[in-house]
């Protein structure tokens, strides 16, 4: 096939070079004239995501994957057309679908008859049929179903292991109609490789869910589930302070019993989707009470995680704090909707004077996101805010004034922090 892949982001370009990988022909379209040019060159424009840079290199080389700006051109020379733009949504959850409509508008003026269209975007349940079918139909003046086929599937990795979460994972189809959903599942069949997956109820492979309505809220429902789980063990958590209890241990006799799947409490819920997801089912679900309370108390944590270090050190007008970790995961180099940025601030709000650094992160990069880098000014309180692996061997010694440590994800090993009050969420 020839396939086209609109956006060549860190799901977007693992895609494509996936499937070239298969042996397809792949012409990736981006915005951006750098990451174009960095792609044509074989080299990856983003660093982390494993044996990314290997296989691209690969499949430049035997002449399968190149990359343009043009995304009509590049629409029109494909059979297939896989869309991973991405989609903002504001802090009252309302999708900004400004990106997503300029790649539609663009790819409907290269559609032609027979072209399969897949959005794997995380999408409201609606969008496929009620925003995309009439914007395609209209910019191309061709019939959804009938001249061209259009199906969602939902892209359900995680960067840094795209490739096996790839087949580790069922993939989600849903069409607007039958024969795009047939389409799509014999796309992705030809493009994917699965797993073998006895624990699942039904075998690995792309799965048809009905429709493009529940293939979309599929990727809502499972990122929401998350964030549910969350809230509720960061509630567990706050009760646990203040009764004395290892909300830990809790947790871990919870699960022993096969209905119990209770997740880790922790300072902060970041990245592209557990924080974001929620917010976008909420705009179609605005009564979904159990995940507004959730959402609402896991953005809540990072002010909580300060708390705690106030109440364990006093007034901290002018105390310097260490905040470890920008990132908004371990060994992920990302800062979308980290805890990060509110931990800062909740200081900043309580009068002390915070530092961020991160092992992944030069300085010049930290001011960049408006973080103030640590240059090894004396600080007298940390705050663990990122579960890197190189914070697990840290010791008092090496922050020799730091009186009190807030271990934000539990990372730490308590006899390495003689001296020092460690403090962690949840007892």
């Amino acid at each position: 096939m020839k396939i086209c892949v609109v956006a060549l982001g860190k799901i977007g370009l693992p895609l494509a070079v996936q499937f070239a990988s298969k042996g397809h022909h792949v012409i990736g379209a981006d915005v951006s004239e750098r990451v174009v040019g960095l792609v044509n060159d074989g080299q990856v424009p983003f660093p982390g995501e494993f044996d990314l840079d290997v296989k691209l290199k690969e499949a430049v080389e035997a002449g399968l994957m190149s990359a343009t700006t043009d995304t009509a051109a590049a629409v029109a020379q494909s059979e297939a057309v896989v869309v991973v733009v991405p989609l903002f949504v504001d802090a009252d959850g309302t999708p900004d679908f400004g990106w997503m409509d300029n790649a539609t508008q663009a790819i409907a003026r290269g559609l032609k008859p027979g072209t399969l269209i897949s959005y794997e975007t995380t999408l409201p349940v609606g969008t496929t049929r009620n925003r995309w079918v009439p914007m395609l139909e209209q910019g191309s003046g061709l019939t959804a179903g009938r001249d061209f086929f259009l199906v969602f599937s939902p892209e359900r990795v995680l960067t840094g292991r795209v490739f096996a979460d790839l087949r580790r994972y069922p993939k989600l189809v849903g069409g607007i109609d039958e024969a795009s959903a047939q389409r799509g599942i014999e796309f992705y069949e030809a493009v994917l490789d699965f797993d073998d997956r006895p624990d699942l109820p039904r075998p690995n492979g792309v799965w048809d869910l009905g429709s493009s309505e529940a293939s979309e809220m599929a990727k809502l429902a499972e990122t929401t589930y998350r964030d549910v789980n969350i809230g509720l063990a960061n509630q567990f958590a706050r009760f646990a302070d203040t009764v004395g209890i290892d909300v830990t241990k809790v947790i871990e006799a919870c699960n022993t019993q096969p209905y119990s799947h209770i997740h880790q409490p922790g300072i902060a819920v970041g990245g592209h989707c557990i924080p974001i997801y929620p917010r976008m089912y909420l705009w179609n679900d605005p009564a979904a009470t159990v995940v507004r309370s959730a959402r609402e108390a896991n953005a809540a944590m990072p002010d909580y995680a300060v708390t705690l270090l106030e109440q364990a050190y006093g007034d901290l007008t002018g105390a310097t704090v260490l905040v470890l970790g920008a990132s908004y995961r371990g060994a992920v180099k990302e800062t979308a909707f980290s805890g990060v940025f509110p931990t800062v601030a909740a200081l900043r709000a309580r009068g002390a004077v915070p530092y961020v650094s991160d092992p992944m992160y030069s300085a010049e990069e930290l001011v960049a996101l408006g973080l103030p880098p640590h240059a090894g000014e004396e600080v007298t309180a940390a705050v663990i805010q990122a579960d890197h692996a190189e914070y697990r061997t840290l010791t008092a010694s090496d922050l020799p004034k730091v009186r009190v440590l807030v271990d934000g994800r539990r990372v730490t090993d308590p006899a390495r922090w003689n001296g020092v009050e460690r403090i962690v969420i949840g007892g």
